[in-house]
């Protein structure tokens, strides 16, 4: 089932070189982007007002940490070859890659981590980069690095990491939100009042 359903997606692009040309550069992209969206959040809000966007970036970035930290155990419990490893002349295979362990995807398991923390504090920006990750997890198939299977757990370990910190560590993020709130809001009151003074 999972060959072939990994068949179906990676085998889709053989013809298509334009097709092929955009998941490549998808995947070499999209994560960073992603990431960085949810970094960025940080910046929008107001010092002194809500705290809603600090608590959502801060919230992404221990979630991607913990969804790594799964990973890693997780790859320790069971090794999953590469789909171009066990099917080479089957898989098309649009970037290099090391052929070590494919469970569970780093790229998907970060990008789903990050999005459904964001989108705890913030729906519909949360509902973009869900979409944005879920789109991250089939193109790391149709590059053909990772069997549906992989992204699949990466789904959920990146669900299970926003909850676990959303929920269990929330007063931990709320102080650490407060505390590196000290630093960056005199950065963006800076940067406000010179933004302001330039204007005509």
């Amino acid at each position: 089932m999972d060959w072939s359903l990994f068949h179906t997606l990676n085998g889709a692009l053989r013809q298509h070189d334009g097709a092929q040309d955009v998941a490549q550069f998808y995947n070499a992209w999209a994560i960073f982007v992603l990431v960085a969206v949810g970094g960025a959040i940080w910046f929008v809000a107001r010092p002194g007002g809500s705290p809603r966007s600090k608590l959502a970036a801060l919230s992404a970035a221990a979630s991607a940490a913990l969804a790594l930290l799964v990973n890693v155990l997780l790859g320790h419990l069971w090794f999953h070859n590469r789909p171009f490893v066990d099917h080479p002349r089957a898989t098309l295979l649009l970037v290099h890659h090391a052929a070590d362990n494919s469970f569970p995807s780093d790229h998907a398991s970060v990008a789903f981590a990050v999005a459904f923390a964001v989108l705890v504090f913030h729906r519909r920006l949360g509902l973009l980069l869900v979409l944005g990750a879920t789109a991250i997890a089939i193109d790391r198939i149709f590059v053909g690095v990772h069997y549906p299977v992989d992204v699949g757990a990466s789904l959920l370990i990146g669900l299970a990491s926003a909850l676990a910190v959303t929920t269990l560590g929330r007063r931990r993020i709320m102080w650490g939100a407060g505390q590196l709130s000290r630093l960056s809001d005199p950065m963006v009151n800076g940067t406000r009042g010179l933004l302001a003074a330039r204007r005509p």
